[in-house]
């Protein structure tokens, strides 16, 4: 259900729904959304908040809802709004109450942290590796051109001859800095922010940094 219409008794006009829905755009998150919630069970299970039972459930609707999406058989729907409460609603489908537990001790800003956190370390992981790649590239053209002879510029003016192979080589170290501003991102990027709640926390007795 629509988080709107807890606020509302008549039905949301279509286009409210469609304007509301970011579904067309985080349905790309739900391998770490489910990633995050399958913590999050194991978490509640390990602090007694819910059966060893349901953690179990959990998890094994969890897995059933990612495979349903990865064979493009999963049915998408713009009026749960996102990626979040489609999975969520689909897992109360399947294994009844349990699925419902699921969101104890954790609200949906929780969700879209996490799910938005690990998506980024992931693209940096590959970014960086693309990056590796070129500079390999450009590596193997300067051992090949190392007798190679071209004009240096310097205020768009030729200035000094130098080698093709040191050309090259330059523009491997701009990537290298590169490299470096990625891996201080991903040192931002890789913070835990389950536990913060709504706003301010939970009242649960959690384990935040569970499992270290």
């Amino acid at each position: 259900m629509s988080l709107i219409r807890g606020r509302f008794k008549k039905e949301v006009n279509e286009a409210v729904v469609q304007y509301t829905a970011s579904l067309p755009y985080d349905w790309r998150l739900y391998h770490y959304d489910i990633a995050g919630s399958i913590a999050h069970a194991k978490m509640l299970a390990k602090q007694g908040i819910i059966e060893q039972t349901e953690s179990k459930d959990i998890i094994r609707g969890l897995k059933a809802i990612e495979k349903e999406i990865l064979q493009g058989k999963f049915k998408f729907t713009e009026k749960l709004e996102d990626i979040h409460m489609s999975i969520e609603s689909s897992l109360t489908e399947k294994i009844g109450q349990a699925g419902a537990k699921l969101h104890t001790a954790r609200s949906r800003n929780d969700q879209v942290a996490l799910d938005l956190r690990l998506f980024t370390k992931v693209a940096i992981e590959n970014v960086i590796a693309e990056i590796r790649n070129l500079q390999t590239a450009l590596y193997l053209a300067a051992e090949k051109n190392q007798d190679v002879v071209m004009p240096g510029y310097t205020h768009l003016q030729r200035a000094q001859p130098i080698l093709l192979a040191h050309h090259f080589l330059a523009y491997f170290e701009m990537l290298q800095r590169d490299i470096e501003r990625f891996n201080d991102c991903f040192k931002r990027t890789d913070v835990m922010p389950l536990g913060s709640g709504a706003l301010a926390g939970v009242s649960y007795n959690i384990d935040r940094l569970w499992p270290g």
